[in-house]
């Protein structure tokens, strides 16, 4: 049986973690009194035991904690898990929403060794229901059931906080009213064509999520590039959602037209554009959403009829 090693928390961010007996956890927010938890997708982070062992085998004087991690575990195959997967920690469910992590600063460690095990081998999760937990606690894994999304609004002024997103949560709403989703991430940035390519093989190729709904940039005003990057990724182009979208749209007013929205699919990712009001986006996805869960399924390896 899968145990928890240690657990380690710190007030302040930067600063090396402190190890405890026992924490207590809050629903969506993480661990109180850590630095890291907050209303985001990174509440909780984890690393195997097993993971810091291949720091040691390096010949580093590394423990439990000196990753950053707040919940050390030994026995449980972290490095199978899946965004969308659920860890169970002494009662307490965790959403697996990130898998590894981009460094921006090296830190002591990977100076020491040239490598850390971390960005690779640590993964994140969010916190579903309060409760206590303390070290020697059993751990389980549960594989996900339900779809994980990603929805990207691209806005320069909602990336500078000079407006509030309100497409992204209407996206967010809908997905979840209309399919069986069991992880939404959001993520907000601006119309950059390069930036958008790298989020989009993030969150495909590394993040391996389910469905990418982009909103904004569709159109073809000079930063407008949503289109243009999205065909950069995609492996396979999806016309009949592109052309049932447009022509739904066009029912309530001709500037449908303008739009240069596309569907495709990337490794085993679904990627859709809409566009950036919170009414446009929401009667595109209306038209196509009741398709999504069989194109994903198909995209997946489905052998069921598509004979309805």
């Amino acid at each position: 049986m899968a145990k928890v090693q240690s657990l380690n928390v710190s007030k302040e961010k930067g600063v090396k973690k402190t190890p405890v007996d026992s924490v207590e956890l809050v629903t969506d927010f993480g661990i109180k009194d850590d630095a890291h938890a907050g209303k985001w997708h990174r509440q909780v982070s984890l690393l195997a035991v097993e993971s810091i062992q291949k720091m040691k085998d390096k010949g580093l004087n590394v423990d439990s904690g000196d990753f950053a991690e707040n919940i050390t575990t030994e026995g449980a195959d972290l490095l199978s898990l899946a965004v969308g997967d659920t860890v169970t920690v002494g009662g307490v469910e965790l959403t697996i929403s990130q898998l590894g992590k981009l460094c921006h600063h090296r830190c002591a460690v990977y100076y020491a060794a040239g490598d850390c095990v971390m960005p690779r081998e640590g993964i994140f999760g969010v916190v579903r229901n309060d409760g206590k937990v303390a070290v020697g606690d059993d751990v389980t894994v549960t594989r996900k059931k339900g779809l994980t999304v990603c929805v990207i609004t691209l806005s320069d002024k909602g990336s500078k906080g000079e407006r509030t997103d309100e497409t992204g949560p209407a996206v967010v709403k809908l997905l979840e009213d209309k399919l069986d989703v069991c992880f939404t991430r959001t993520e907000l940035m601006a119309d950059e064509q390069k930036g958008l390519e790298e989020a989009l093989k993030y969150m495909c190729d590394l993040q391996k999520f389910d469905l990418v709904v982009t909103n904004g940039s569709t159109g073809v005003s000079p930063r407008d590039i949503a289109p243009d990057a999205t065909l950069n990724v995609i492996e396979r182009r999806l016309p009949g959602f592109e052309e049932a979208m447009r022509m739904e749209s066009f029912k309530k007013t001709n500037r449908a037209l303008i739009s240069r929205a596309v569907a495709g699919v990337r490794g085993n990712t679904l990627i859709i554009n809409v566009p950036g009001s919170p009414r446009g986006a929401v009667e595109n996805l209306e038209v196509v959403v009741d398709a999504i869960p069989h194109c994903i399924e198909k995209l997946q390896g489905s052998q069921a009829d598509c004979a309805q």
